[in-house]
């Protein structure tokens, strides 16, 4: 059975500030594409960069230290010559996954959706 945390009728204080969190956690226009990038295998930084168009190393630095503090990445730092740092999911990050599946499920039936309702009119 689902758990339900807001049953259509009133809104508890715990709801919102749970959603608050999360949105404060992934919100950004990096955030989710740079979890994306590292749910299947730990990734290097030029990984991640050119797996995601578009952002600049400067951005994806940020985000990266962002997400590290918020607990959803690790930052690995191998004591190689040179030195080898990979960046990969904490527990908490790897359970984004469920998120993202939804969310893109919820993407995808919304374009067709809206398209439908384009093409239709």
């Amino acid at each position: 059975m689902e758990k339900r945390y807001f049953d259509g009728i009133s809104c508890p204080i715990e709801y919102v500030l749970a959603l608050k969190d999360s949105l404060n956690v992934i919100s950004g226009k990096w955030k989710l594409a740079i979890v994306s990038t590292l749910l299947a295998e730990k990734k290097r930084f030029s990984e991640i960069q050119k797996i995601i168009p578009g952002i600049t190393p400067r951005m994806l630095s940020k985000e990266l230290k962002e997400l590290e503090i918020n607990g959803i990445i690790i930052r690995n730092v191998e004591n190689t010559i040179p030195v080898t740092i990979e960046y990969s999911l904490t527990p908490s990050g790897k359970r984004l996954s469920k998120v993202l599946d939804t969310m893109v499920e919820w993407g995808l039936q919304h374009r067709e959706e809206t398209l439908a309702e384009i093409s239709s009119n």
